[in-house]
């Protein structure tokens, strides 16, 4: 996973769509109450601690590692809800969990060919993962507009060698991908998710954290921000709408597999 730090008050203020996503699938989750859940990349753990509610008698591990994310996560830590700094690329699981969940992280992983062994391996007999990430023609307005600033002559010497930080596949891609791998029951389906933010306020706090995030890492501090206002102000004026809304698209991967 991008070894990119992350300030959780600042996520958790600013990841409304991400919880929508999240909460919307686990309650269609079949759980009894009994599970043994890990959670991949669970930010500040606000839909953690919504599965550890739901298994009373079981628990719920949440991995991410950014440090930021993991001191807002630990707040909410209790008998069976647990936190760690880990890597995703770094698990090394097995045969302890009864449901691997993602929800809007999996993107910031690169190599899900690695991801999906080590969660077979890191599964149950008969566990379940139920991974919910952004896929191709997610946020195409951001993209576009952030790869023109850094195209700019003030900071396109910053970027030589850039490699992208996201993996959003085609759903055609993933099916090939999972395929690969053996579960015994499988599917990979497609969710448009495109969403007007409220506000250009909530959108600039959704570009803010985590979406510029990989892009100030590489600047100068002098440089940062008017880097982060320039982008800003050529997407709001890409995106808004005559409501004051502003327009992205949000492009979705769901992968639900049984081992």
């Amino acid at each position: 996973m991008g070894n990119f730090e992350f300030d959780g008050q600042k996520y958790k203020n600013a990841s409304s769509h991400q919880k929508e996503w999240g909460t919307k699938i686990i309650t269609e989750l079949n759980i009894k109450g009994t599970e043994s859940i890990l959670d991949l990349g669970c930010g500040d753990g606000v839909l953690t601690k919504l599965l550890a509610d739901l298994v009373p008698k079981g628990n719920v591990l949440g991995i991410d590692a950014s440090a930021g994310m993991l001191k807002t996560a630990k707040e909410l830590e209790g008998l069976n809800l647990s936190f760690r700094n880990l890597d995703i690329n770094e698990m090394d699981f097995n045969g302890e969990f009864d449901l691997i969940f993602s929800n809007a992280a999996l993107q910031w992983v690169k190599d899900h060919d690695s991801l999906l062994r080590n969660c077979r391996k890191a599964l149950k007999p008969n566990g379940v993962i139920r991974f919910n990430f952004a896929g191709d023609g997610n946020c195409s307005n951001f993209f576009e507009v952030v790869r023109q600033v850094m195209s700019h002559s003030a900071y396109s010497e910053y970027f030589q060698g850039f490699k992208w930080p996201w993996y959003m596949p085609t759903l055609g891609q993933y099916e090939e991908l999972l395929g690969k791998h053996d579960f015994g029951e499988c599917k990979v389906w497609e969710e448009n998710a495109d969403r007007c933010f409220k506000s250009k306020d909530e959108m600039i706090k959704w570009i803010d954290q985590p979406s510029i995030v990989p892009f100030l890492e590489l600047l100068p501090d002098y440089k940062r921000e008017k880097f982060r206002n320039k982008v800003v102000s050529i997407m709001v004026g890409k995106t808004i709408q005559k409501d004051g809304t502003c327009f992205e698209t949000f492009r979705r991967i769901n992968v639900f597999a049984r081992k």
